[in-house]
């Protein structure tokens, strides 16, 4: 299996678009918490819209809560971006209060094989998708990391 990253931040609507028609992926699954991006300039990146283009493409999408970031995990981020003076969009690393968080709330109870046998079809390459454009601030690296060590899998991150 082939894994792939991407986010949204950095993207206009036909790099997007381009990205996803050359990513050679089987499916979409969107790992957010809320499947709405702030900003017009990321309204394309909106679920109905999103769900639109991927149709357009042919390529399945998969909604995965489960695997989004926590509350606590983003709030720890929260105040570590505040405590350092950065904004969100500005990040370049997750905390070390997100990681734990993450790893506790969603790692640890993830059967990386089960995951794959839940995923619709037999895909061969899956995209996981977030908002953030530098996957190293984004918690779809550390699910990512972890899908690629339990399989065997390669990993690609597409960025703007």
């Amino acid at each position: 299996m082939r894994i792939v990253t991407m986010g949204v931040y950095g993207f206009e609507a036909k790099t997007f678009r381009d990205a996803l028609a050359h990513a050679g992926i089987d499916l979409f699954i969107d790992t957010r918490r809320r499947r709405g991006v702030r900003g017009s300039q990321y309204a394309f990146a909106n679920r109905q819209r999103l769900e639109a283009l991927l149709g357009e493409l042919g390529i399945p999408y998969l909604h995965r809560i489960d695997l989004a970031a926590p509350e606590s995990a983003m709030k720890a981020q929260d105040a570590a971006d505040r405590a350092a003076g950065i904004a969100r969009h500005d990040r370049d690393h997750l905390s070390d209060a997100f990681r734990e968080a993450y790893q506790r709330e969603v790692l640890d109870g993830l059967d990386s094989r089960a995951f794959v046998a839940s995923l619709p079809g037999e895909p061969q390459a899956i995209l996981l998708f977030c908002v953030e454009g530098n996957p190293a601030a984004c918690h779809r690296l550390l699910l990512a990391d972890r899908l690629a060590r339990d399989l065997g899998a390669a990993v690609e991150h597409i960025t703007p």
